[in-house]
């Protein structure tokens, strides 16, 4: 009983001497640990390895030595996982969280895709300001330009994720949310890329005015602003219409774009439905709440001025024709836009 004692005891300090063989050093534990959680986290790791070395009862005595090995390579193994998680898995997880955010709220997804789509279309392509690349939108500074109306809601919505995932920017966070919401709407998948690095200072807030307006007055003078507006930022017009069948989700809500209701009877659904009810219904004139916008024969429907004009002004009236023809080829063009739109400004991004 001596000899076997020695024997494993012997064999306990060497399985021991083997797992601290394989503890990375405290700094490299977990990378978006700061060095003094870094180290509490190595010092409960280590205790309860001690307690279930300790905790062996007498007739554990008997144990063969391949089960001790076994054990001691499980601890091993248990050490290997407490390092980083990859960029990889880390976003995989970040999609998973975010759909299930959709999935449990689909009235919600259309405003996912608003957030991405605002947070990046401030870009201007001469002085290389704005875009998506600092996460501007979450300051209050940008959160109070018309245009964003309602989106601290959104950016609130998101913030306990980003406290989960917190070596994801806020930036990459908005941008990955508009097309996780897209895919799980049965929109088209995008390429998403991450790398984005978030601004500290409210100064880079660009100033209010860079996305577009509904109503410029007349058709004319809206289908100019539209074109001005997307042409600072690099779009030509088979771009623009495309980008605007993102219409096909959501509704406008009184309380923040001040025009009322939604544009397809299937705002929770991505398709080309847009297109066909643009081209097909006869829309009226109709103000609510003091906004000029149209309105279907049901009365349940509506367009704004700028959806109008993409049908009064013949070259963007092309376009609006192949999408309400061809869905596929919709949703091959929107996602190549959206992802421009998306990337506007970057650099260094990764898949």
């Amino acid at each position: 009983r001596t000899s076997m004692a020695a024997s494993l005891l012997a064999l306990l300090l060497c399985h021991v001497a083997l797992s601290a063989a394989f503890i990375p050093p405290v700094p490299t534990l977990r990378s978006n640990l700061a060095p003094v959680a870094a180290e509490k986290e190595l010092r409960c790791a280590s205790h309860v390895s001690s307690l279930r070395m300790a905790d062996s009862a007498p007739e554990d005595v008997h144990v063969s030595r391949r089960a001790s090995m076994i054990q001691g390579a499980a601890f091993v193994a248990a050490f290997s996982i407490q390092s980083p998680v990859s960029a990889g898995s880390n976003i995989d997880a970040l999609r998973s969280q975010l759909k299930s955010v959709v999935d449990a709220d689909k009235d919600f997804g259309p405003t996912l895709v608003r957030l991405a789509w605002h947070s990046s279309g401030t870009y201007d392509r001469m002085s290389k300001t704005g875009g998506s690349g600092k996460g501007t939108i979450r300051f209050k500074e940008e959160l109070a330009h018309g245009a964003n109306a309602g989106l601290d809601k959104a950016v609130a919505k998101l913030e306990p994720i980003k406290s989960k995932f917190g070596d994801v920017s806020y930036a990459d966070l908005y941008t990955l949310a508009g097309v996780v919401a897209i895919e799980a709407l049965g929109g088209p998948k995008i390429a998403w890329r991450s790398g984005r690095t978030d601004s500290l200072d409210p100064k880079d807030v660009t100033p209010d005015g860079r996305l577009p307006d509904a109503d410029k007055g007349e058709p004319s003078k809206t289908s100019s602003h539209l074109r001005d507006i997307f042409g600072r930022m690099g779009f030509n017009d088979q771009e623009i219409v495309a980008l605007a069948g993102a219409h096909a989700l959501g509704r406008c809500h009184p309380d923040a774009s001040g025009y009322v209701g939604p544009w397809t009877p299937t705002p929770t659904t991505f398709n080309n439905l847009y297109y066909t009810l643009l081209l097909n219904l006869k829309w009226e004139p109709n103000t609510v709440n003091g906004k000029f916008q149209y309105k279907d024969p049901s009365g349940k429907l509506m367009m704004l001025p700028s959806d109008i004009a993409l049908i009064q002004d013949e070259g963007f009236k092309k376009y609006v024709q192949a999408y309400a023809a061809d869905q596929n080829k919709f949703f091959a063009d929107f996602a190549a836009a959206f992802q421009k739109l998306e990337e506007l400004g970057t650099s260094g991004l990764s898949a």
